[in-house]
């Protein structure tokens, strides 16, 4: 089972080593880790999406309590989330395909952010559902190449 937890931590070189070796080390796997910097420049957020039984989650989530620089950690398995991956994929086009293409990346929500001779590279944003799915209807025009920034994902807060 797929498990989605988030950790604020501290800004500062090395932290994402301690992370990554803690799973390591005990040989959980990540399924995807994305960090970037909060409004507040002295902290970023970690979104790790883990695969394990709640015991694995729970090992995790006491592990990563351990690590110095981890200021909070929040577990987003019981919650209902806003999720979204980023993907640029380079699919394979030739002139008379670029109708057909258009009109997919226009069903997807996409957006074309290159254009070249033989190739368009396509931005997709959206549920990891959504990203394979796009990625299942290129691959008969060819996938050159394919990069994803992994799973971010801040929970719903219920209507007031």
């Amino acid at each position: 089972m797929k498990h989605t937890i988030s950790a604020l931590v501290q800004n500062q070189a090395g932290v994402l080593s301690h992370v990554a070796g803690m799973f390591s080390a005990r040989g959980y796997n990540i399924d995807s880790l994305v960090v970037g910097r909060t409004d507040d420049p002295r902290f970023s957020r970690m979104t790790i999406v883990v695969v394990g039984d709640n015991d694995v989650l729970e090992q995790v989530r006491k592990q990563l309590a351990k690590i110095v620089p981890v200021v909070k950690i929040f577990d987003y398995t019981n919650e209902k989330l806003v999720q979204r991956d980023l993907m640029l994929i380079k699919v394979a086009s030739t002139p008379e395909q670029r109708p057909e293409i258009m009109a997919m990346v226009e069903m997807f929500s996409a957006k074309v952010v290159d254009i070249g001779l033989k190739f368009v590279t396509i931005e997709v944003t959206g549920p990891e559902e959504k990203i394979e799915a796009f990625i299942e209807i290129c691959r008969p025009y060819g996938i050159k190449d394919v990069a994803r920034t992994g799973m971010l994902a801040l929970p719903r807060h219920a209507k007031a």
